[in-house]
């Protein structure tokens, strides 16, 4: 199940809810699931149950109840919690990071995107700092360092954004040279960057549809980062004489999944995603 599956079967359930008289409520046009921060929180969390609680006179955690109980009772869900005021924290069935992979590497969204409308670049700029710096120059908050746009440092988001796909070509690359391939499946021990990067690359086709440059952009900053400090964290490689484990497979399909992501937001800036910097 997708995050747009578990979207649909959130709506689904509240109408069912409503139109049995369960809920005395508007069904919302639309409703929100995300990758909690923490782990140990399910797989997805909404906020559907205080929304639609504003709407009935009835407490938050009485009409998640009533959600709860006809949600997990749909396929693909294991089990469903309530958190806190009323959220609904949901477990999926089988190992969330391997289906995030898998809908992303399935998908292929590199490219799917129309490239978004920016204004025109001044001339003496766009001569200046060239094309790629100058787009996400427009795309970032005031007070930037424009010149700093041209420095492969840290400081510097458009670099870092661009090295961190570079850093998941790389990794497929020498993979490749190491004889494995990348493959969905558990990543291993569980670490503290996991959820983030996940929580961000689930975020990727909302944020997407907001077609928000800025938006995107700092989107892209802080997916980059998560990367960034998971790979760091994480073996993608063997190391020394050791075999490509099952392990090993799966991060590198992970790698390869934010890197994807990465050059899709990208082109939508209509910035170039090179694979060696």
């Amino acid at each position: 199940m997708t995050p747009a599956d578990l979207t649909r079967t959130v709506l689904h359930t509240v109408r069912s809810a409503v139109e049995a008289d369960e809920l005395p409520a508007v069904v919302p046009d639309r409703v929100t699931v995300r990758v909690p921060s923490r782990p140990g929180c399910g797989d997805y969390a909404t906020n559907v149950a205080l929304r639609v609680a504003q709407g009935t006179g009835r407490p938050a955690t009485e009409v998640a109840e009533v959600l709860r109980r006809r949600l997990a009772a749909e396929p693909g869900i294991a089990r469903v919690d309530i958190a806190g005021p009323g959220f609904l924290n949901v477990t999926l069935v089988g190992d969330p990071s391997l289906r995030i992979v898998r809908d992303i590497l399935r998908d292929r969204p590199e490219g799917a995107a129309a490239p978004l409308s920016l204004p025109a670049a001044d001339p003496a700029l766009l001569r200046r700092l060239g094309p790629d710096a100058a787009r996400w120059s427009r795309v970032s908050p005031p007070g930037l360092d424009r010149a700093g746009l041209l420095v492969q440092r840290e400081s510097n988001p458009l670099f870092r954004v661009r090295y961190a796909h570079a850093r998941s070509r790389a990794l497929l690359r020498n993979a490749h040279d190491l004889g494995f391939a990348p493959e969905p499946g558990e990543l291993g021990e569980a670490t503290e960057h996991v959820p983030a990067l996940l929580a961000l690359l689930t975020d990727h086709p909302r944020v997407t549809a907001a077609r928000s440059p800025e938006r995107l952009a700092r989107h892209l900053e802080r997916l980059a980062d998560a990367f960034l400090r998971w790979q760091t964290e994480c073996p993608v490689l063997p190391r020394g004489d050791e075999k490509p484990l099952a392990v090993h497979r799966a991060r590198l399909a992970l790698a390869q999944a934010a890197g994807t992501v990465l050059a899709d937001g990208l082109h939508q800036l209509g910035i170039t995603a090179p694979a060696h910097l």
